[in-house]
């Protein structure tokens, strides 16, 4: 069987996809997924359901390269539909207006600040705020925590950050803001709400929207320059489509691109691929927000409690315009699983989230089962060092106020007897430093002449015909946010013209 769209990857905007397409009943849509499927709130499991805290038990394992940091870091990613909307830590944030400007000043027009706009308010049901900035009719439910709802750790965060000169934020969504607030979260009723349960729920009973759970795709296939459809591995089994869209995300995209022959020649003679279309920003561009975790004994929580509820952002002076540093703390932990203490325990995590570093992403060999190499490429820029440095400066300045001592906190890593000097933090943050599950950029977005673009500004790939991509990696600036809600956008925006293609 044919279908008008195959649609690689049921995440975060595979399933926006599904459903705006389908909203055509004349167009046969088949969504592909690599893992399971939760149809309804009934059948979640508990972790998938609960915003609580973010839930790993649905992840593909990926790993990255020792590279520079010398270990192996995991690279969590959702298997599962709904893929990481499922499973993150529900943050709903915009970034600045000037991330999108500069998408559409990299050659990308339709992606400025005041172009998206209107689809971040399409997307959105915010229930704090009734402006401009906002929409009230969208699918996806946005909500702030009453500041004397939040807990302990996150009202203390609060008030020291206030008290510290920070500005108050009563809406970390509105263009320029930058200082101390409750965070926006995609949550109803302690429920995260990906986007399987507030798109793909809207359209499981379409005759014309297949999904099929526990289809891994191996590549596309081509007639000529053409796509047609995609092949399946293990089996081997092709799927037929007119028109096929990777969704699989920024680690899962380009590898299909790879292994489909669209990439560097270089790299694909290296591994037996035919080449197909060279295309060397295909794993190029990597980008993401390393994140460091303070840690911090605590009295013992009272559960249950959201994960995430306070947020501070900052210009760290050496960023450019706006705010490019992110310092936000968790609620009290029972343990510190892994550690040395068993402890109560809060952390205070500390993100540059406008790195200039990159890494890449390649493929070991052309079989299916051989995880990618990935190198994300933190502190490969010797800017982002001494930033990352200044915001852990901050929020050890943050922990030692009044506001915080009073929690009985005391920390734990990278510990009292470690000093602000430069060695020591740069130390500290070499050993800790992980993923903040964010990365953007290996097919990057920009006009035919960018010799490192891969899709153009309506997302189709360059140099063939009828394969696009829609998903994190096609961004060609990082936002200066978690990624969710502008991945949402992304897919929202590009269903719009894949429409009338």
């Amino acid at each position: 069987m044919s279908h008008d769209v195959v649609i690689v990857g049921a995440g975060a905007a595979g399933c926006v996809l599904a459903c705006r397409l389908s909203e055509d009943r004349s167009r046969s849509v088949m969504l592909l997924e690599a893992g399971p499927d939760y149809p309804d709130i009934a059948s979640l499991p508990p972790e998938i359901l609960s915003a609580a805290s973010p839930a790993h038990t649905h992840d593909w394992g990926y790993r990255s390269e020792p590279g520079r940091l010398g270990r192996a870091l995991r690279l969590p990613r959702g298997k599962l539909v709904g893929g990481c909307s499922a499973t993150n830590a529900a943050a709903a944030l915009r970034g600045a207006p000037a991330d999108y400007d500069a998408w559409a000043a990299a050659g990308n027009p339709g992606w400025s600040f005041s172009e998206v706009l209107p689809f971040f308010r399409l997307l959105e049901s915010d229930a704090d705020f009734r402006t401009d900035w906002h929409g009230q009719d969208g699918p996806l439910p946005i909500e702030r925590t009453e500041l004397g709802a939040l807990t302990a750790v996150h009202r203390a965060f609060l008030e020291a950050c206030w008290a510290s000169g920070f500005p108050r934020v009563n809406d970390h969504n509105a263009p320029g803001a930058a200082g101390a607030g409750p965070i926006p979260m995609n949550t109803r009723a302690g429920v995260r709400q990906s986007t399987a349960l507030i798109y793909l729920a809207r359209a499981r009973g379409r005759p014309n929207l297949t999904i099929r759970v526990d289809a891994a795709v191996h590549r596309v296939l081509f007639s000529g320059r053409r796509a047609t459809g995609v092949e399946l591995a293990p089996s081997g089994e092709s799927i037929r489509g007119g028109h096929v869209i990777l969704a699989a995300g920024t680690y899962g995209s380009p590898v299909i691109l790879l292994r489909s022959g669209i990439g560097p020649a270089g790299h694909l003679k290296e591994i037996g691929v035919p080449v197909r279309e060279d295309l060397d920003g295909v794993g190029r561009g990597l980008r993401d927000h390393p994140l460091l975790g303070l840690r911090f004994s605590a009295l013992p929580p009272v559960p249950p409690a959201p994960f995430f509820g306070s947020l501070l952002t900052l210009a760290s002076g050496q960023g450019g315009t706006g705010h490019d540093v992110q310092i936000l703390p968790s609620s009290v932990l029972a343990t510190d699983a892994g550690r040395s203490t068993t402890r109560a325990h809060f952390m205070a995590f500390v993100s540059i989230v406008k790195p200039i570093s990159t890494g890449n992403l390649s493929l070991r060999s052309a079989d299916a089962a051989d995880p990618p190499c990935i190198d994300p490429g933190y502190f490969a820029d010797p800017a982002d060092m001494p930033r990352m440095i200044d915001a852990v400066r901050t929020a050890r300045r943050l922990s030692r106020t009044p506001e915080f001592t009073r929690l009985q906190a005391e920390e734990l890593y990278p510990g009292v007897d470690v000093t602000d000097s430069e060695p020591d933090l740069r130390a500290a943050v070499l050993a800790r430093v992980e993923t903040y599950h964010h990365p953007v950029g290996t097919c990057r977005m920009g006009p035919a002449g960018d010799p490192r673009a891969v899709v153009d500004s309506r997302c189709r790939v360059h140099g063939v015909e009828k394969l696009s991509v829609v998903d994190a990696s096609v961004m060609p600036v990082i936002p200066a946010a978690n990624t969710h809600l502008p991945v949402i956008m992304t897919a929202e925006r590009c269903a719009g013209w894949l429409s009338e293609a």
